[in-house]
């Protein structure tokens, strides 16, 4: 609710994808309308501080493939001490683990090979210097060209 409106870069980017991944904390029913109606694909998971109606309209965690790339979407996996080795074990089957819930950005890669990437949030930095938001290419079954995207703020 810190936000009204997601910044107009992270629009543009939405506009600019072929499949937006959320990965929960919408906290409003309408961001989730509006991603849909905007998206050209949308994949997303409810997050802690989702409601009902968020909850009762998204799964705790989405899979999908693409391009070749399995990909898990949850909103939390647990402290940072440990997160590739616990990642790796919860979801042996995927490639890229995208998670939300700390606000911190993150991309690390599993012994498994696992990648994990947060993209931290482009409305609620809590206690990063900047808002961010990632976006990556998926081509010939491999991730490619991962960013994080800083807004001052």
């Amino acid at each position: 609710m810190r936000a009204k409106d997601l910044p107009a870069p992270v629009w543009d980017a939405v506009d600019a994808a072929d499949v937006v991944i959320h990965a929960g904390d919408w906290v409003s029913v309408d961001l989730l309308d509006a991603l849909e109606a905007r998206a050209r694909r949308l994949v997303g998971v409810f997050g802690n501080n989702d409601g009902a109606a968020l909850r009762a309209r998204l799964p705790e965690v989405a899979r999908v493939e693409l391009e070749g790339v399995r990909f898990a979407v949850v909103h939390e996996t647990g402290a940072a001490t440990g997160r590739e080795r616990r990642c790796a074990r919860e979801y042996p089957d995927v490639d890229v683990l995208v998670f939300g819930h700390s606000h911190i950005p993150w991309d690390t890669t599993a012994d498994t090979g696992l990648r994990l990437l947060n993209p931290g949030s482009p409305t609620d930095r809590r206690r990063q210097p900047t808002f961010t938001w990632m976006t990556a290419e998926v081509a010939d079954g491999s991730l490619r060209d991962v960013r994080l995207h800083h807004l001052e703020p």
